[in-house]
């Protein structure tokens, strides 16, 4: 107790300096938190990814449809458990600004597909009679303020026009990892207007297909026998896993995530240096004191000790403080992105790594100023006062 009496006197001493390096560290710990957790989000619908669910999409492209005749040739291959489809929609609800994922699904296969969305049995019988029904997630629903029976209106960008829907059910998550910020409604729906509106490309065609397979160690194997089976064909199709698809989409903004996750790193190198400064500073005006206690038979070990100990404690106080603001501060940010972030949760390693980041940052700034007062010759010392 006394030593730790005596550390926190002396953390406390320059009161100004104390309070600017505990908020440095405190902004730069928030900082890398909020950065990781933008990172994680991002990588959010791979980590959210089935093991028992592969993609089937266009060999050329996911913008070229594939005719939903091919659902039946897919049922047939063995290993394949049960299928279904979905076709990204695109539309934009009031404002372009306001953006989460559409998708046209066939109804009841889909949601077999997708247990971790949760209706109730009600919402979910309700969507399945209304072919103008749609689910959204509840994201979604508080975002914009919709409820269960509210009318909603969809501009058209690859299909043109005004298509109406009523909100048949609003889906929660399994858990706070799923995805609650997209839009089902029924594939019938799209390929009925789009025959009335003379709209050939929706016209039964699908953009991907969701194959689900009974022993995921098989994923490969069933990947490929489903792609032999339209090889050479006008439609060649590519099977892999879910994570392997929505890592795809990741890749085509690796070099944003690689950036993100630099700048996190560069903002606690730079506190580091700070800190090393401050630590170098606050060794050189104590010289004296250090001497002192040598002189009095204190090892130079239990001296070096001292600015370890000082630059750990303000480096944990500091690192503490800016992981527990991260949540409330991770939580105000989400929402204000609406449904850019599915899912914005900071990790419990995100935490740790704040923790850890911040011992380090402690070391480190201390290292240097504890090794040269180690060694630094009594009378030297008290020359200096």
């Amino acid at each position: 107790m006394l030593i730790f009496n005596l550390l926190l006197r002396n953390v406390w001493r320059q009161k100004g300096r104390a309070v600017l390096t505990f908020f440095g560290l405190l902004v730069a710990t928030l900082a890398f938190g909020l950065l990781s957790t933008v990172v994680s989000a991002w990588y959010a619908g791979a980590e959210g990814a089935s093991n028992a669910r592969l993609i089937t999409r266009n060999a050329i492209s996911l913008v070229f449809p594939l005719p939903i005749s091919h659902a039946d040739r897919i049922r047939q291959v063995e290993g394949v458990s049960s299928l279904s489809w979905a076709n990204w929609f695109g539309g934009i609800y009031k404002e372009p600004k306001n953006f989460f994922p559409q998708f046209a699904i066939q109804p009841e296969s889909y949601l077999n597909a997708y247990p971790e969305y949760l209706l109730t049995e009600t919402e979910r019988t309700n969507f399945l009679k209304d072919r103008r029904g749609v689910v959204i997630g509840r994201k979604i629903a508080n975002s914009y303020g919709l409820k269960v029976g509210d009318n909603l209106t969809l501009k058209g960008t690859i299909y043109p026009g005004d298509w109406e829907f009523q909100v048949a059910g609003i889906y929660e998550g399994r858990q706070t990892s799923t995805d609650t910020a997209q839009l089902f409604f029924h594939w019938d729906y799209l390929n009925e207007e789009a025959k009335r509106r003379n709209l050939p490309r929706a016209q039964n065609t699908t953009g991907v297909f969701i194959v689900q397979i009974a022993e995921p160690a098989r994923a490969a194997e069933i990947s490929l026998q489903v792609d032999s089976l339209f090889r050479n064909s006008a439609y060649e199709t590519l099977t892999e896993t879910e994570k392997a698809f929505q890592l795809g989409f990741v890749a085509m903004t690796e070099a944003i995530v690689v950036a993100i996750q630099i700048v996190s790193y560069v903002v606690i190198l730079i506190i580091m240096a700070v800190m090393a400064n401050t630590m170098a500073m606050t060794a050189r005006e104590r010289t004296g004191e250090y001497a002192t206690l040598k002189a009095l038979g204190f090892s130079p070990q239990f001296v070096a000790g001292l600015i370890t100990a000082e630059s750990l404690m303000l480096a944990v106080f500091g690192g503490i403080a800016g992981a527990l603001i991260t949540f409330p501060v991770a939580r105000a940010f989400g929402d204000a992105m609406g449904t850019i972030f599915p899912v914005f949760e900071v990790a419990s390693q995100t935490t740790w790594m704040q923790l850890i980041l911040a011992l380090v940052v402690g070391l480190v700034a201390a290292a240097i100023p504890a090794w040269r007062v180690s060694r630094i010759r009594i009378v030297e010392g008290l020359r200096a006062i």
